[in-house]
């Protein structure tokens, strides 16, 4: 196996590990929106999350992670639609943000 060959395959693997981990995340994201949204006795709109962003930085012991923001829509009636996120700094989830309301917003930290 040549050099570029091994470089190739060491890219796929890194890429395939990095695609497992994003879905990872997105779930841990899901289960946070949902249980925000049942806690607040809202609907969770297409059960689902969607990325907003993701970066490098450093969790609460100064270790470099990513920090992932996900985006989701929740309803109060059934006939509207808000939006909410929830902030992922490595596997913990570090803030929850439903609505606009600013009494709404939890920090984890």
């Amino acid at each position: 196996m040549s050099f570029g060959e091994l470089l190739s395959v060491i890219g796929l693997c890194l890429a395939g590990w990095f695609w497992l981990d994003c879905i990872r995340m997105r779930e841990i994201g899901v289960q946070a929106a949902r249980a925000a949204c049942r806690r607040e006795g809202v609907q969770l709109l297409d059960d689902t999350v969607a990325t907003r962003s993701l970066r490098f930085a450093r969790d609460d012991e100064g270790r470099a992670c990513l920090q992932r923001v996900y985006e989701f829509e929740y309803s109060n009636s059934g006939n509207d639609r808000q939006t909410g996120s929830v902030m992922l700094r490595g596997r913990e989830v570090v803030m929850l943000d439903i609505g606009p309301r600013a009494s709404n917003v939890v920090s984890l930290h």
